[in-house]
């Protein structure tokens, strides 16, 4: 008997248009539900004209208003600590959890109910499933277990599976490679960055992980460039996936299946993804970059409608992947954020292509990105901590080649390198932070 190849079949493979059908009659329910219990959707919606009877076709999306981050907080500060989002109270929560606060202000407070929990594990279910991890895999989750979001439902989707889970929290990098190989872990869930560091401090301790039992490497909590993700594979000798889930819906949206086709399938049946121009809030056609915005079925204490989420991405049709699954994909997966783009004396610099360039080059433990001004002028430096055995003569070869490669991919931008020392620049367990804009 062939093994079903995916976690819901039916909705994984409905067509279009009957999962657009599904997709309608979930968002009539929603925004009735929120209309009727929250107060800041009943206001949100009056202001903008909308009303829930006016949802009749795909076309009427248009006339609901997006939700932004800044409106979120600013409620919260209003009406602390959850403000007026909720469509009901703290009581009728089990778990409470915030954003990383990445962003330096308040992070976001979401609480959820055990049915929302139930959810948020189901739609791991579906990505762990689709990477090919089964109930015989044994399951380490290297992650903090704090109050942000993080791994949280796949620890969950990993026992709802049958999967033997090891937490990895409260632990030194050494003591989860220790307990990787000696568990025999066959999956392991990490960011990109900390996947990598697991990597330099196995090989510091003597473990070849490719040599280990992990098959899997499950990446979610940062954008992964492609180079970075040959690097893992290479490392770990293991296939590594990309997902991406927000705090703010509780769960990933998104997953890269087995044929690894080049995206990341959406999970349909359970969100609207939309792609806007970040200026003018339209709506743009496939192969368009623009920002995601997300609504979400799943959540129903803090319903999530149109939100504008800030993260870049391209958006194609689901024949590309040619697996069988009918749900559009996300092209590379996130592509960065729409307001991650920094100008430096006239040329857009992303992060990420930075680090695209950074993961060509070996021998590279770690680097940041450093912005200041000087006087008039704008000034970008690239501090890079190569490996320790590194010697003057191949530095000032690795040097040239960085210096090049970034100044040929910024429209002649020179960029200053900087060596750092050994163990000098920070590293990250969560979400790296690899940019200082210090203007």
């Amino acid at each position: 008997m062939t093994e079903q190849q995916f976690w819901n079949p039916k909705t994984e493979t409905l067509e279009r248009d009957q999962l657009r059908e599904l997709q309608l009659a979930k968002l009539r329910r929603l925004v009735t539900w929120a209309d009727e219990r929250s107060p800041f959707y009943r206001r949100s919606f009056r202001e903008a004209g909308f009303s829930p009877t006016q949802l009749k076709s795909w076309t009427d999306i248009e006339r609901i208003p997006f939700l932004t981050r800044d409106a979120w907080m600013k409620s919260q500060e209003a009406a602390p600590p959850y403000g007026d989002l909720p469509a009901a109270g703290a009581d009728a929560a089990v778990r409470l959890h915030t954003t990383s606060g990445t962003s330096g202000r308040t992070p976001l407070r979401a609480l959820d109910t055990r049915r929302d929990w139930k959810w948020a594990s189901e739609m791991w279910a579906y990505a762990l499933w689709g990477m090919g991890v089964r109930a015989h895999d044994i399951g380490y989750v290297a992650f903090g277990y704090g109050s942000f979001i993080g791994f949280w439902g796949l620890h969950n989707a990993l026992e709802k599976m049958g999967a033997l889970t090891i937490p990895g929290g409260a632990q030194t990098t050494e003591t989860r490679v220790k307990q990787i190989v000696d568990f025999g872990a066959t999956v392991v869930a990490s960011t990109p960055t900390y996947a990598a560091r697991l990597a330099q401090v196995a090989i510091e301790l003597g473990y070849d992980l490719a040599e280990s039992a992990v098959h899997t490497v499950v990446l979610s909590g940062e954008p992964v460039v492609p180079e970075m993700k040959s690097l893992i594979e290479e490392a770990w000798g293991a296939k590594a996936y990309d997902t991406a889930g927000m705090t703010e819906i509780s769960t990933v949206f998104m997953f890269e299946p087995q044929n690894q086709p080049g995206g990341c399938h959406i999970i349909e049946d359970h969100f609207i993804e939309q792609v806007v121009d970040p200026d003018t809030g339209r709506e743009l056609p496939y192969g368009e970059a623009g920002e995601r915005v997300s609504t979400s079925f799943g959540r129903s204490i803090i319903p999530l409608i149109r939100y504008r989420t800030a993260d870049r991405v391209v958006k194609i049709p689901a024949a590309v992947a040619g697996n069988g699954r009918t749900w559009d994909m996300y092209a590379g997966g996130l592509q960065g954020r729409v307001d991650d783009m920094k100008l430096v004396r006239g040329t857009n610099v992303y992060p990420q292509a930075v680090e695209s360039i950074v993961r060509t080059h070996s021998g590279i433990e770690e680097f940041q990105i450093r912005i200041h001004r000087e006087g008039i002028r704008d000034e970008i430096t690239l501090v890079v901590e190569p490996s320790p055995a590194t010697d003057a003569r191949e530095w000032a070869a690795l040097e040239t080649s960085l210096a090049q490669a970034l100044a040929d991919a910024h429209e002649g931008l020179r960029f200053c390198l900087e060596r750092a020392d050994v163990n000098a620049l920070p590293r990250f367990e969560l979400k790296a932070r690899r940019l200082l804009d210090l203007r």
